[in-house]
């Protein structure tokens, strides 16, 4: 092999975990972001479900130990 048969297979390489790196971090972001996604709604369907409660003067688990 010559020496730019070696520079151009380096070069192919670290294109090759380059790309795999960029990959990778995209797959663990859009991970994070439906997890993330996943609470925040999770949070909103608590809020919403403890307002129809107040709204109908149902005490939850939380105001009945206040309550007592």
């Amino acid at each position: 092999m010559t020496n730019v048969d070696d520079i151009v297979r380096i070069r192919i390489e670290e294109a090759r975990r380059k790309v795999e790196a960029a990959r990778k971090r995209r797959a663990e972001l859009g991970a994070a972001r439906q997890a993330g996604l996943a609470r925040r709604h999770a949070a909103k369907l608590h809020r919403q479900a403890e307002q129809q409660a107040d709204e109908q003067g149902v005490m939850t688990n939380g105001e009945e130990a206040q309550a007592s």
